[in-house]
């Protein structure tokens, strides 16, 4: 029995008279959320109250299994969704993206939540940042206060006499290693019908804070969202397939290639000679900045 019109995008009848179903089933940005209607209500006014109050289920817009659909950052809405539930904000100790939340929590009209994430102006109208801890850190301070005194004293003092880090001197050094996985067609003339390198998808390695200074807004955190800056991570990818635009972005940034690999093998083949055959291949390429 096919499900009504008002059940779509849920599982179970909603109270108080409303057309929408208890459990509300999302689709933002091509994640998957599942969370209670009123949930999606609790802040009057804001842009999902007016969607699940003041609208119908038909003029809600769906994708092709029924579930509201919401064309916005489907990361990002994990922390929209958290402070729904009970209007408190809690992010990761390490969280590099919150001009963008700020900018989500603006967009669905969460007035209290987009003040919180703006950033805070000092009485001499500097903007105060958090300063991430990196590993080095940390365990200065498992080591007590002379730990942390002697991670100061590596500050180095510049010509004008004021203190001043050492990474504001000069670029960190470090590597970062390109891989693709992608696919090419060798026809029956191979001079013609070579139909070459498709690429699936560019994946990064290396270390977060290095990859994020290279790659900037291009880099695709999802997969592996709360990892510091001093810490590796092989989980990255980015949101192009052009492997000249990568190899730009890290020639700009000062790096340049030490080593590369690949390797190929026949995924499919046939024995109908007329056929073309399908070759896949993992390639690797290392840059190095010294």
């Amino acid at each position: 029995m096919a499900l009504a019109d008002t059940e779509l995008g849920g599982s179970t009848c909603g109270d108080s008279g409303s057309p929408f179903s208890e459990i509300i089933e999302l689709n933002v940005g091509g994640q998957v959320y599942v969370t209670r209607h009123k949930t999606l209500i609790a802040v009057p006014d804001s842009l999902l109250w007016n969607m699940f109050s003041k609208k119908s289920p038909k003029e809600l817009a769906r994708d092709s299994k029924g579930r509201y659909f919401l064309d916005r950052d489907g990361f990002l809405f994990r922390y929209i969704l958290d402070y729904l539930r009970d209007l408190n904000l809690v992010l990761p100790d390490y969280f590099p993206e919150k001009s963008r939340l700020q900018r989500e929590a603006d967009f669905f009209q969460l007035r209290d939540l987009a003040k919180r994430l703006s950033p805070r102006v000092s009485k001499d109208n500097s903007i105060s940042e958090e300063i991430s801890q990196s590993d080095t850190e940390e365990g200065a301070q498992q080591c007590g206060s002379s730990g942390t005194m002697e991670t100061l004293r590596t500050m180095t003092v510049s010509s004008s006499g004021t203190m001043r880090s050492p990474s504001l001197d000069s670029r960190k050094s470090g590597y970062i290693t390109i891989g693709y996985r992608g696919s090419y067609t060798i026809g029956r003339d191979i001079q013609t019908d070579a139909k070459f390198r498709r690429v699936a998808r560019i994946t990064v390695c290396g270390k977060t804070s290095l990859a994020k200074e290279v790659f900037g807004e291009t880099l695709n955190e999802s997969r592996d969202p709360d990892r510091p800056p001093e810490r590796y991570t092989s989980r990255y990818y980015l949101k192009y397939n052009f492997l000249e635009q990568a190899f730009d972005k890290l020639t700009e940034a000062g790096f340049h290639m030490v080593a590369c690999s690949s390797t190929g093998t026949c995924a499919y083949t046939s024995n109908d000679p007329n056929e073309d055959k399908i070759w896949t291949s993992y390639t690797e390429y290392v840059f190095c900045r010294e």
